[in-house]
């Protein structure tokens, strides 16, 4: 099985994280072939999506990145 993203499953993610977390949450493909996408939001990058086939079954997991000095003026 294929473990890069392909743009239909990048599509279907962007769907599904624009119903469940925000609506302008963009999921975009990167340049390099590796299983990776970036979650955007604007201009800002939250973090990424993985592709994961185990067992024959396929889930996407999503990493967020924050910085701590994001969280000083909070």
């Amino acid at each position: 099985m294929n473990k890069n993203m392909t743009a239909v499953e990048a599509a279907k993610l962007q769907r599904f994280l624009r119903t469940k977390l925000h609506p302008d949450m963009a999921v975009q493909c990167r340049n390099r072939p590796d299983e990776c996408a970036e979650i955007h939001i604007g201009d800002e990058c939250l973090g990424v999506v993985a592709k994961v086939i185990d067992e024959g079954e396929t889930s996407y997991s999503f990493e967020i990145t924050i910085l701590d000095i994001d969280l000083e003026d909070l």
